[in-house]
Parts: C-alpha cells; structure tokens; sequence
C-alpha cells in the first residue's frame, strides 16, 4: 500500500486552521496547511475593511492553549480592530514555529477519498497534489464573499470592493462618492468611517439592523495587568461558558422588575460592551415576544434621540424583534446620519433596478458614484467546503450528500467522509466562534490521538450519530430567536436550499456529546 505524504492536511489559515496546526504538531504529526490567501487570518486576513474589528472581547476571542501566550501578547482594545488581529495571528504562528507547515496562494480544488489506501488525494489550482491520512478543513462560516444580483455591476466604471475582499493596498475614498450596499455587520462598521473622509455616502439598505453601541475602550496598564494575572481563572470560565463570553447571565425575567427598574436596567445594558447585550439582558429577552418587544422600544427611543430627522429615523428602525436577524454593534452608525453628506436610500421603498457605469439606478432614478462597497455578506456555513470538489465514500460527493442542506456530527464531521473533519463547520457554533471551535479542534486531536494509539486508520462518525445530532438541532430549533431569512439559513444565496446552519442548542449540547462520546471511547468510529 503506498504510504501518505503527510499525515494531516488542513485547509484554511484562520483561527481554527492555526489552532488546528499546533495541536498536530503538538502530537507529533506531518501536516500541510493549505492557504488561498498570501498570508494567515482567514476572515482577519481577508476582511480588512476600515471600521473592521471583533464584538466579541479580544482575550476572549484568542487562544487559551498556552499561558505563555497568554502573557506576552497585550490586546490594546476590549474588541481589536483587523491589523491587530492579524498582527497577532502572525505572532502566534511564528512564536510556535508553524510557518513552515504552511503553503500560501494555494486554492483547494479537489480531495478524493481512496479506500483501499485510506487516503485523501488533495489538488490545488497551483498544481499541488498532496495524500493525506486526515484531510481537515477550517475554512469558517464567513469565506466565500456574496454579491446580490445586481444587474449591470460589471460595466461599473469606478472603483468596487466587498468587505471581505478588501484589498492590502490603501483605499483613498477622499473627496470621493461613496455607495455602501448592505446595512448588516460589515456595513454598519465600514459606513461611518467612510463617512468622515467622502463628499458623499450613500447608504443602501434593505432591511435596518438593530444596532446597539460596541463600547469599545483602551486596555488600560492596570487591566493588562488583571488579565495575566487572571489566564487559569478566565481559561477555566470561558471553558464552561454558555456561549464562550465572560459575561454575567442574569437570572431575572423581564417583568420581574416595574417599568422603572427595566429602564434602569436597559441603560446599563446599553452602555455595555459588545455581546452582553445579549447574554446579560433579561434571561426571557430573546424567547419572550412581549419582553423582546419593550427591549425594541428602548431601542427605538435611543434611535430617534440620536438621529434628527425623524423621517431617516423611520426607515432605520426594523420592523423584526431584537435577535431575529445577527445584531451588530456599532460606534458612530446613526449618529453618521446627521452628516449633511449622508444619504440613505431604502430599497424596500425605492428597489434595486441595475449598476450603471456611473452609479445605481433604482426605481427613483439613477445615483451617480466613483466608488462601491458591496456589504452584502457571504455563502455562510458551507460556502467554501462544497466549492473545494470533495468526494467520499465511492465518489459521492460533499455537493451530493448535502443537497438539501448540511447534514453533520457536532458541525464537524459527516457519514460516508472517513478521515474528514470540518471544525467551525455548519451547526458547529452559536456565539464566541473560537470557544466553539477551540472544543472542535481539541475534540479532533484527542479522536486521532485515539485512533493512532489503537492501531486505527480510517474514522468515520457512525450514521446514528449524524442523525442524532439533526435531531438535537432540530428540536432545539424552537429556541432560536433568527426568523426564517438571510444568511444563516442560506436565503441570501440563490438556490440553496433553507436550513438552519448555527447551532440553536448552543455549547453545552456540544459539550454533552463530545463527553459522551469521548467516555464511549468513541464506539463505532473506528475500523
């Protein structure tokens, strides 16, 4: 039997592909880590917009495998902005020496599954061919940029860019005019700072967000020093944590409190940082439509306090309840409404007819621009794994078997794909993604760890652990605050087909399988 090349392949150098690389490296594996891009961050490498950073808290967002680690990297923010990350994603990969395992500018075309030799063949489109024992794929949820069907966007004669395909080289949109398509996570980040340097900005916006402030600040000397004295006990919570954030959950109801006391307590939810505004409001927030509608009230009045003209207040506030669609936090979004250079234009009102060579046109005529950000999201959850050409068992292809949508184990794994895992893959996370993937990726080594020490070399999840996952996700589904569209469940994405792709039971479901499975030594996976 001819002998693999390396042990593990892994594609992706984000977060996860990373994390991944260490731990085969750690155990004492030959890996390869093929990388599209011409250097490391995955969605920190592509996504370098102006405005782009974490809301989720950066020591939380790191990595929490080494304590030295920990200590000799400051964060200079609560929530980092792009350069930073990838700065320190850099550092990670040099400070443990992994650079060398790594092949840039090399796109996965196709790995097949040989079963005689228990192997994957890996192409990519510069001409590599790789064979693997594990092929492993941390591509992420956010890697294939979307454009709408936008009419015309071909012949645009000036300059055009997604979010997440900014370019390296300095953008000058000074003295320029400026469209933004698209009001969810990446708009609302890039649109203020755009604002500040156009002649003008105009902002098209479909469906308004509820935007609440990220209360970003400076990590002060005295906090530095708190957070590394502090790495087990944070470690330790963050381990256990709901959905992978330090926050404190409350334990009140809504209505538990007068309408007095909920204004109070809805002020301090405002002014805190990023996601606790999910996880430290009201315990019934989210699930409770009257409590979800008096939270949308608060809202409501902040918007119209802060943007002066009513009329534009209108349109941004939405019409769906808090949590339904992914809630971004900003700095500075409605108050850029106030600028005599901002426009907004609603294309639920005013719809989207073509991009011209000069500009857009809608229903109400034509706009003239020098300049387009297309902040229009991505092929989310499995956009990149059924672009790579992956077959399985007897050539069935990943395309095939998730026809009607992904069908997984713990969002990374699936039946009929032996040695293949997908760590940060669809159904894998609801929350602080590096938390939920730091369980998958830990979860993959400790099961090849497994595997090589009982002489195994071909893993394959058995067909009744797939379907228990669906059904866990299935019936955890009524738990979910998203309504039916966008992204998450695959609507933004002509013809693919609607389905769920986070994880509604959250991290201890994950958590509880993964221990079940670990104590079955991991029955049936093996032959």
């Amino acid at each position: 039997m001819e002998e693999a090349d390396v042990d593990i392949v892994i594609v992706g150098a984000g977060i996860l592909g990373i994390n991944q690389l260490y731990r085969a490296r750690q155990d004492g594996y030959s890996v390869r880590l093929l990388e599209q891009g011409d250097g490391v961050g995955g969605t920190w490498y592509w996504n370098r917009y102006p405005g782009c950073r974490f809301d989720s808290e950066s020591y939380t967002y790191g990595y929490l495998f080494s304590a030295e680690l920990w200590r000799d990297w400051e964060w200079s923010e609560e929530f980092a902005a792009q350069p930073e990350t990838e700065r320190y994603l850099n550092h990670v990969v040099d400070r443990f020496d992994l650079r060398d395992s790594i092949r840039f500018a090399s796109l996965v075309v196709a790995a097949d599954w040989d079963e005689e030799s228990r192997t994957w063949t890996t192409r990519t489109e510069d001409g590599l061919v790789v064979r693997s024992t594990y092929l492993i794929s941390t591509t992420g949820v956010l890697s294939v940029p979307l454009y709408p069907e936008a009419p015309g966007r071909e012949t645009f004669a000036g300059e055009q860019y997604h979010t997440g395909r900014w370019p390296k080289a300095p953008v000058d949109v000074a003295g320029k005019r400026v469209a933004v398509i698209g009001t969810g996570s990446s708009g609302v980040q890039v649109a203020p700072l755009i604002a500040d340097e156009a002649v003008s900005l105009t902002i098209y916006q479909r469906t308004p967000s509820w935007c609440t402030p990220l209360n970003n600040r400076p990590i002060s000397a005295a906090r530095q020093a708190e957070l590394k004295g502090s790495f087990e006990k944070i470690r330790d919570a963050l381990a256990v944590s709901f959905a992978g954030f330090l926050h404190e959950r409350s334990d009140r109801k809504t209505f538990d409190d007068s309408k007095v006391l909920r204004w109070e307590f809805y002020e301090t939810i405002w002014n805190s940082p990023g996601f606790a505004k999910m996880s430290s409001n009201y315990k019934d927030m989210l699930l409770d439509p009257k409590a979800n509608k008096e939270w949308c009230e608060f809202l409501e009045e902040k918007i119209r306090g802060i943007v002066t003209d009513q009329s534009v207040a209108d349109r941004l506030i939405p019409d769906h309840g808090y949590g339904a669609l992914r809630p971004p936090f900003v700095a500075g979004f409605y108050e850029m409404f106030n600028k005599p250079n901002v426009e907004l234009v609603s294309t639920r009102e005013t719809p989207f007819v073509r991009v011209t060579p000069t500009g857009i046109e809608t229903t109400d005529g034509a706009r003239e621009f020098d300049f387009i950000v297309w902040a229009t999201g991505f092929d989310f959850g499995t956009g990149a794994m059924l672009r790579m050409g992956i077959d399985g068992v007897d050539g069935l292809s990943l395309n095939e078997y998730w026809a009607e949508g992904p069908r997984t184990f713990l969002g990374l794994m699936c039946h009929r794909f032996p040695n293949f895992f997908f760590p940060g893959g669809p159904h894998g996370a609801a929350g602080n993604n590096p938390r939920y993937g730091g369980d998958q990726v830990d979860f993959v080594a400790d099961l090849l760890n497994h595997a090589r020490e009982h002489g195994n070399n071909r893993v394959e999840v058995p067909l009744a652990d797939e379907e228990q996952w669906a059904e866990t996700m299935a019936n955890a589904l009524r738990y979910t605050s998203f309504v039916e569209h966008g992204q998450y469940y695959g609507t933004n994405v002509p013809g693919k087909p609607r389905r769920f792709l986070l994880n509604p039971a959250g991290r201890p479901a994950l958590l509880r399988l993964i221990a079940k499975t670990v104590e079955s030594d991991y029955a049936g996976f093996l032959a």
